[in-house]
Parts: structure tokens; sequence; C-alpha cells
């Protein structure tokens, strides 16, 4: 099984406290995903996160198909990180870090997804020729809308 690796790292100009708030709730996913991959929250969820919280989705990655994600958060300490894992979806394998550090003139966000797919050399392929390209803009677009998000309320 082939894993592949996302890393980003964002400097944003709030507090530890203002980033867990927003980044900690599934219900800010929406905000920051590229609108056309139709990104719906389908299950409720509880007003702060937990390690166990189960959270669906439904969304349309490509050719505007739609699928199911259930992720899982796995681990957590507040205001530091939190990790959540794929139960169900478009992936063989997915494990998605987000860190907050404290910096000077604000926050250090870090993302580390791992991830494979399914289909072994036909996912290969695929990740080739789209969904590497299809993931990295997904990420562009995050760092873009949570710089305006996050420049509004300054």
């Amino acid at each position: 099984m082939k894993i592949y690796k996302i890393e980003r790292t964002q400097q944003l100009p709030i507090t530890i406290s203002e980033a867990w708030s927003f980044f900690s709730s599934a219900e800010n996913l929406s905000r920051i995903t590229p609108p056309w991959m139709k990104f719906e929250v389908t299950g409720e969820l509880p007003d702060r996160m937990y390690p166990g919280m189960i959270a669906t989705y439904r969304l349309q990655p490509v050719l505007g198909i739609t699928l199911s994600w259930m992720t899982e958060i796995t681990h957590m300490e507040e205001n530091r990180f939190f990790v959540d894992e794929q139960r169900h979806g478009p992936y063989r394998f997915w494990h998605h870090q987000h860190h907050f550090k404290e910096v000077e003139n604000g926050v250090e966000m870090t993302d580390i997804v791992h991830y494979a797919l399914p289909y072994a050399i036909f996912g290969k392929l695929a990740h080739k020729i789209n969904i590497s390209k299809k993931l990295n803009e997904i990420f562009r677009y995050r760092h873009e809308k949570v710089e305006e998000i996050f420049k509004q309320r300054k």
C-alpha cells in the first residue's frame, strides 16, 4: 500500500484559543472547503470535540459523484492538536493531524495528512492524474479562506 503525505503550515494572527475554537468545530469545515465539493455535514455534532467523536459528511470530490465520509477524532489535546481518521469513505487510509502552536503574533497551524488509495495500481494512476492535484487545490483553497476569515476578525 502506497502512503502519500501532505503537510501544510499557516500563520494566523489570532490567539490559540480562537484557533482551537474554530478548527475543532466540524461545522466550520464546510466554510473552508471549496464550494465545488458540495461538502455537507450530515450527522449531529456535539458542542465540543472529544476523542471518539464521530462526524459524518457528504461531498462530491470528483465528477459530481456524491460520497459519504465518516471520520473519528482519535486523539486530542485541547489547544495543541487533534487527529481525525476516516472510518468510512473514499480512501483506503486517511489520518489527518491538526497541530496548533503559539508563536509571535499569533498561531502556527500545521496540517499533516497521510493517506492511501484503494484499487492498487488504479489508485496510483488516479493519484498521479487527478487526486494529488485535487487535494492540493483543496488545501490551497483552505489556506486562502482561513486567511480571509481571520483577517476580517481583526
